[in-house]
């Protein structure tokens, strides 16, 4: 009697552990859900130096876990107390560490930006005060490169606030291969309006104010300068000049030769000039032109044979590679399909080779490609469905495949490159992690199984999307939906990687709230047309698909059409927003994080690349702008801010609040004090609140019986998040 007694007293046990519940601490206090690391082939910090020798003068220890090394290791840059600036730029304490004799100095008395090594190591460059620096090490003499830096005046060698968040970058100078020169930026910001935050950190509260051009606005005027590190002479690069962009520099392989990216204002004309270093003359090297406009990016590699660029362009109608000569005489396309490359993941010049992540075999998928210099072979190294992300050694002998789908934590697997007959083929070395422990974990708790669907929009377009239904899903039931949407240019958010449906998401699903998420027109991975057709009026195409997906769900027998809400954060805050106004009929409750409410208060180079200038097209941002739209609301609104927003200003929220009284809607909102674009801290416990937040405010307005638990994850990533 007594076995059977155990029998039935361990059964709903063992029941109830494959039924646990998500909570938000699980999230941000606990961190349950943590996956495993897996090293990849860069050198651990042991093999450089030992933790316990890196001292400063005075025989205090430095913190060693943040640092860069020279080419030839002899010498290491240690920087601590980093303070973040930007999304890219940051400031930090930085010492120079000699690997041999075990001493360290301080580089400079203050907090310095981008400090490194010249290519031979003798030498570091940085910027300090909008001013940039040489320090030789050998004589321990500093040179100021420039002198006329000024906040929100002149900066050197360090980008403005809209070339770093737009062009993605933020340190603007560069050496040459051989570190005869560096090259560098100067933008003049005194043509550029100031924008000003309150800071609310004392009794009278701080003003910030800093240069952030607007739609329509006047930029920075930027030009490009070459410093002869022996000489001390410099020049300017010679390029026409007006209103337009520098949104690259690079060097050639040779150490006199340097190119500069010219671009329009319209961003649908790129211009690659080679600029001898030592006059600052320049003349074509290759020219693209769009009818939308041309997307700036990092993949362009000048070979060391000093004869061919190799790039990648969108200009055949998917994102392909292509190799030119310098010249001009030779053009080959090495890439053709009907698929956009994801990622270029190493060139291996010595076997002439290029290796690459390709969205394929659907466009949430991904898959590793080798293709030859001469575009004439190609092998694909990884097969199937699911999501691929490589990491190839420097040798191009091996790569860590770090393998996941949608539903599937992931793997991550050493691959040897092996040569048979003409082709490169990649062998199983062995399996380097498989997350046992977060497997084993998942499997105790109620998670539903994330599914792909197929939307037809009224255009005569199929979506991609996801759906995720409660794991106790019973079809007889009529369940509520949130839309999880980004959408903004080239985003995706439906992919066939784990963690594309979060834990969140998972919570939500547990708690009786189907979870969907759709990639309408504008997202990536589709084909240049279908990432572009909505140039000229940004969120217009994106909320009717939003709107097609929301109806063609309402009819559903499982789906209550009365309660469908959207959730975003910033270009998604902006879709949540347009939701609710534009989507009245269809989505009865939104909430909108860190949303654009307007074109006309975001940044020029990102508006004007998708709208143009409000000038030239005051009907676009007009008929795109939630702000004029706020009378149209019939259901339940959240509005989220944080007040120390850089990025989206809380302009926003504020404007559209202004529009909610005057059309006299009610509405709810939550704002953070000097909280910037991601609204977050563990510390102060500001993300288990926003998360909190909006999880019981969805509960409450979109279930039947709603309840105060939440959990969350960060935003999913997207091509830009604002």
């Amino acid at each position: 009697m007594r076995s059977i007694w155990m029998l039935l007293f361990f059964v709903p046990l063992f029941t109830l552990a494959q039924n646990k519940k998500i909570t938000l601490e699980d999230i941000y206090k606990k961190g349950t859900f943590r996956p495993e690391f897996v090293q990849g082939f860069e050198p651990p910090a042991e093999t450089l130096f030992d933790a316990k020798d890196v001292k400063d003068e005075g025989g205090k220890a430095i913190n060693t876990q943040d640092y860069a090394a020279s080419a030839d290791k002899k010498r290491i840059l240690f920087f601590t107390g980093r303070e973040p600036i930007y999304r890219r730029s940051s400031k930090s304490t930085a010492y120079l560490y000699d690997v041999a004799t075990k001493k360290s100095i301080r580089l400079n008395e203050g907090k310095v930006l981008h400090p490194s090594f010249s290519p031979d190591g003798t030498k570091v460059a940085y910027v300090l005060d909008n001013n940039l620096y040489v320090y030789d090490i050998a004589s321990a003499k500093t040179t100021p490169i420039t002198t006329d830096g000024k906040w929100n005046f002149i900066i050197n060698g360090n980008a403005d606030w809209v070339y770093e968040e737009e062009f993605s970058f933020s340190q603007a100078y560069q050496w040459s291969p051989k570190g005869n020169y560096i090259a560098y930026y100067k933008f003049d910001e005194s043509g550029v309006k100031e924008f000003n935050m309150t800071i609310y950190d004392s009794i009278n509260n701080k003003d910030y104010r800093y240069k952030y051009p607007k739609a329509g606005e006047a930029n920075s005027n930027v030009s490009i300068h070459i410093y002869d590190v022996a000489s001390g002479k410099q020049v300017p690069a010679q390029f026409q000049q007006g209103d337009i962009y520098i949104p690259r520099i690079k060097w050639t392989q040779d150490d006199s030769k340097l190119v500069v990216y010219w671009m329009n204002r319209l961003q649908n004309n790129l211009k690659l000039l080679l600029t001898e270093a030592a006059t600052g003359a320049s003349k074509p090297l290759y020219e693209e032109t769009n009818k939308y406009y041309v997307d700036i990016n990092d993949d362009w590699w000048f070979l060391k044979d000093g004869k061919n660029i190799l790039f990648g362009s969108e200009k055949d109608g998917y994102y392909q590679l292509y190799r030119h000569s310098i010249d001009g005489k030779s053009k080959i396309q090495l890439t053709k399909g009907k698929y956009d490359i994801a990622e270029v993941n190493g060139v291996d010049e010595a076997t002439r080779l290029v290796y690459y992540t390709v969205a394929y075999p659907t466009p949430m998928d991904r898959n590793l490609f080798v293709t030859d210099f001469d575009g004439k072979k190609t092998t694909q190294l990884t097969n199937g469905t699911g999501w691929h992300r490589v990491e190839l050694n420097n040798d191009f002998t091996q790569f860590y495949d770090y393998y996941s789908n949608i539903n599937t934590p992931q793997t991550t697997t050493l691959y040897d490159l092996k040569k048979s007959g003409n082709s490169i083929v990649a062998v199983q070395n062995k399996v380097a992690g498989e997350n046992k422990k977060l497997k084993s974990l998942l499997s105790e708790y109620a998670m539903g199984k994330v599914e792909f669907i197929r939307v037809p929009n009224t255009k005569g377009d199929t979506l991609n999307g996801w759906m995720l239904k409660p794991a106790d899903f019973d079809p007889n039931k009529k369940y509520p939906i949130l839309f999880c949407n980004y959408g903004g240019p080239g985003s995706q958010q439906v992919a066939n990687r784990f963690g594309a449906a979060s834990m969140w998401h998972q919570m939500l699903a547990q708690n009786g709230v189907i979870v969907v998420s759709v990639d309408n027109t504008g997202t990536g991975f589709r084909g240049e047309e279908f990432k572009k057709k909505t140039y000229l009026r940004l969120g217009q195409m994106e909320i009717e698909d939003q709107m097609d997906a929301a109806r063609y769900l309402a009819k559903q027998p499982f789906v209550d059409a009365n309660r469908i809400g959207h959730w975003g954060w910033s270009f998604g805050g902006f879709m949540s927003s347009m939701a609710i106004t534009k989507g009245a009929d269809v989505f009865k409750a939104a909430v909108a994080v860190a949303p654009v409410t307007n074109w006309k208060f975001y940044d020029n180079i990102y508006t004007e690349r998708f709208m143009r200038t409000p000038q030239e097209n005051a009907a676009g941002y007009a008929e795109t702008a939630p702000v004029n739209f706020t009378h149209l609301i019939k259901g339940k609104y959240l509005i989220v801010h944080g007040t120390a927003d850089d990025n989206v200003h809380f302009q926003n929220a504020a404007q559209m609040i202004t529009s909610l009284v005057k059309s006299n809607i009610d509405f709810e909102s939550a704002y953070y004090p000097n909280k910037n674009h991601g609204i977050s801290g563990m510390a102060d416990n500001t993300s288990f609140h926003l998360w909190n937040k909006m999880t019981n405010w969805i509960y409450e307005n979109l279930r039947d019986n709603p309840s105060p638990v939440g959990v969350s994850v960060p935003v999913q990533s997207e091509k830009k998040s604002f």
